[in-house]
């Protein structure tokens, strides 16, 4: 019954049918194409596996075990440095593999570029916003920056990090396989929407006394 009527209700509003993301484009598309992309929609299943698994133990650490971050860091850096001495004592001597080298830890002028251009990016955006231009924009980013902060009162900072990455991970993926479903239901909350602020309009806000206009002289 409930596929019957999704079916009726979307056959006569295909007009108006607008999405989550607008017309044109899959859900790759939207996320930009490129590797985040392929992560987040599960492209390649082993990497994406591979950070969730990473990002699951590292929150599970922190907030379960109650690891500490300088510990952990430690921690981190006195295996990795153990690592790198075995391996360049052995290298070539008792195993035959090459010895490290400095440009296997080094960060590519490529890769140092793209980061400070998203960094860039940020602050050329926070700034076009906070001077008030799009009015619009800037409420919308206060209003978000409120709830956020609202929300972080009731969750630590690395729970919600972890709950953000969660639902980065996973709700592509369920978007991608009920899509219409959710574009359908997306656009039926639109709809009743602009429904319920149209009656709004008409019964408080048109009924509210308004003096007379009025009008400017010119010389």
């Amino acid at each position: 019954m409930a596929k019957t009527s999704f079916s009726s209700h979307s056959e006569y509003q295909t007009q108006s049918w607008v999405g989550v993301f607008g017309h044109g484009g899959t859900m790759h598309d939207n996320l930009g194409r490129g590797k985040v992309a392929d992560i987040l929609m599960w492209k390649n299943k082993k990497l994406s596996a591979a950070i969730l698994i990473v990002l699951t133990s590292i929150w599970f650490l922190f907030e379960v075990v109650e690891y500490q971050f300088i510990t952990f860091l430690c921690h981190i850096l006195i295996t990795a440095m153990t690592l790198i001495f075995v391996w360049s004592k052995v290298a070539g001597v008792l195993i035959d593999w090459r010895p490290p080298n400095i440009h296997d830890f080094s960060l590519s002028e490529s890769t140092c570029r793209f980061y400070f251009a998203k960094v860039n990016w940020f602050l050329f955006e926070f700034f076009e916003i906070s001077t008030g231009k799009d009015l619009k924009s800037f409420f919308v980013a206060i209003a978000c920056l409120w709830v956020l902060s609202v929300i972080g009162t009731y969750f630590s900072s690395l729970n919600l990090l972890y709950l953000v990455f969660l639902c980065m991970q996973i709700l592509p993926v369920l978007y991608k396989k009920y899509e219409r479903q959710v574009d359908y239901l997306a656009t039926k909350g639109r709809q009743d929407a602009k429904s319920l602020y149209r009656k709004f309009d008409s019964k408080v806000l048109n009924k509210i006394p308004r003096g007379p206009v009025k009008q400017r002289k010119f010389h």
